[in-house]
């Protein structure tokens, strides 16, 4: 149990370390947000890695330390969060990773868009439209999620099945 805890405390603060510095180097705007596709492929990663609360932390802790760094915004933390939580909480139900980059970019690039629209609004004086939002969240997101899905792929027989085979989870 605690070699468990160690492990998902560990990769959660590398993977929140990651996307600190990949979201301030692969980053660009799209209408009235930056869009960060680094931190969709680590909430990706991280949901089917270490599930969904540890994913939520790591999101949480990126979009921290980016908004301290001046690098990111405040729509980075309802869109990541959410999207992070329903990447790891659809891999815990599903055992699927294309189930798991569907909740990334329904999570982040729609419902996260939808929750952002009024943070905008009241945090930073945007008066643009909502539909200005989800085309920029689910554009990043889906960049993101094409290249999370890859980098999971290819070393998925390496990590995740030996993982599932150590907690008797069969592959589906």
């Amino acid at each position: 149990m605690q070699r468990n805890m160690t492990y998902k405390m560990v990769l959660t603060a590398i993977l929140s370390a990651i996307g600190v510095v990949g979201g301030s180097m692969f980053e660009f705007t799209v209408g009235v947000a930056k869009v960060a596709p680094m931190q969709h492929l680590i909430n990706l990663v991280s949901g089917v890695l270490v599930g969904p609360w540890w994913a939520v932390t790591q999101a949480f802790i990126t979009s921290l330390i980016r908004n301290l760094l001046g690098t990111g915004t405040v729509l980075a933390f309802p869109g990541s969060m959410i999207g992070a939580f329903c990447v790891g909480w659809l891999f815990q139900k599903t055992n699927q990773l294309i189930i798991a980059a569907f909740g990334e970019l329904i999570g982040t690039g729609i419902i996260g868009a939808i929750v952002a629209y009024p943070i905008a609004s009241w945090m930073m004086g945007t008066t643009g439209a909502i539909y200005l939002f989800i085309p920029s969240f689910f554009l990043s997101a889906l960049v993101g999620v094409i290249f999370g899905y890859i980098i999971l792929k290819s070393i998925w027989k390496r990590i995740i099945v030996p993982q599932q085979q150590k907690l008797g989870i069969d592959k589906k």
